[in-house]
């Protein structure tokens, strides 16, 4: 095969960064356009960001629009915002453009939980302009929904489910550890939280919202609660800061899905500098009983590179609206040439 996938990438912060390089692994897809609007970014060659210590020919520009007019891309990879509301003009621009979109943003992973209008106008959009749109990640998108619906598929009945996360904190990017509340003190951090100055872990009820769905259980109502921070008792120090005793380490964010007036789906996720171990959990009440545990948990954004870099061919075969990841075959690591995974070789 002589074509390539060529993917536009939508921001070039830590994760978006952490996706091009990851891409760059792969046989058959080329990266063709690079979209940010940092201005010490615009100008450059991708492959200086990169810090890949060589040119790729590819210069980074805040200027989509006129991007996407230039070049033919098959899909955009868009890493920039978590609110559907930030990143809706994003995702319009490629629609019209004909482009697939692959999207990190946690709401979108299943918007109509949160915004069933606006869903279904970006659904109708993308049929129009024959595009597939998605929004998917290691958290929401696979651990704590597509996950846990796949071990139902060895139960007879399911009756309710718990799905945890637990990760320390310490490890991940620096936005990252800003948007839980590291370093902050309580006062501060419920300040910021009531303000949604940092809005801490998103994307619980759309895991519960997507379980639900693919289960054919009809919600009373998700109820998210408010994050509680973790306070640390000694000094602490990250990558990002030093967190003094007293401040936050990190918190913890909690969801149930409510039906028949009982919590059937239990979402539990916790993040912090002092996590002593780390672990994904997801346990099952039905017949038969099922409890996964996977020790040491998944590196969040290594996770999330592989999961958007892998679903890459499946949403180029899918059909063309708005989908979430329980509408495509199941997740599977990318390991030849990505292009044998097309239905069709027109990638040119």
């Amino acid at each position: 095969m002589e074509n390539e996938i060529k993917v536009v990438v939508f921001g070039l912060g830590p994760l978006g960064v952490a996706i091009a390089k990851g891409m760059l692994d792969k046989k058959g897809m080329r990266i063709v356009g690079a979209v940010d609007i940092a201005k010490d970014l615009s100008g450059k060659d991708l492959g200086e960001v990169l810090n890949l210590g060589k040119t790729l020919g590819v210069t980074v520009t805040s200027d989509a629009e006129g991007l996407l007019s230039r070049v033919k891309a098959d899909i955009a990879v868009v890493a920039t915002k978590s609110s559907i509301k930030d990143i809706h003009p994003q995702l319009i621009l490629c629609a019209k453009a004909g482009v697939d979109v692959i999207s990190t943003c946690e709401e979108l992973a299943y918007p109509y939980y949160r915004y069933a209008e606006v869903s279904n106008e970006i659904d109708q959009l993308a049929k129009k302009h024959g595009v597939t749109i998605l929004g998917t990640g290691i958290n929401p998108g696979y651990l704590m929904d597509v996950l846990p619906i796949t071990l139902t598929g060895a139960c007879l009945r399911v009756d309710s489910i718990k799905v945890t996360r637990m990760m320390d904190s310490s490890k991940r990017r620096i936005p990252y550890q800003k948007k839980i509340g590291t370093g902050l003190t309580p006062e501060e951090f419920a300040k910021m939280i009531r303000e949604k100055t940092i809005t801490g872990h998103v994307g619980l009820p759309e895991s519960a919202a997507m379980i639900a769905a693919a289960l054919g259980w009809k919600l009373d109502e998700i109820k998210e609660f408010a994050p509680e921070p973790f306070i640390a008792q000694k000094q602490v120090v990250t990558s990002y800061t030093t967190v003094k005793p007293g401040c936050v380490t990190g918190l913890k964010s909690v969801a149930h899905g409510i039906k028949d007036g009982k919590p059937v789906i239990l979402m539990e996720f916790v993040s912090h500098a002092g996590v002593q171990e780390e672990y994904d959990a997801v346990s099952i009440e039905g017949v038969p009983k099922v409890n996964e545990r996977i020790i040491g948990g998944v590196h969040g954004d290594v996770g999330t590179v592989a999961v958007i870099v892998n679903t890459i061919p499946k949403v180029l075969n899918a059909e063309p609206g708005l989908v979430t990841m329980k509408d495509l075959p199941l997740p599977s690591v990318l390991s030849q040439d990505i292009r044998v995974y097309l239905r069709s070789s027109n990638y040119s």
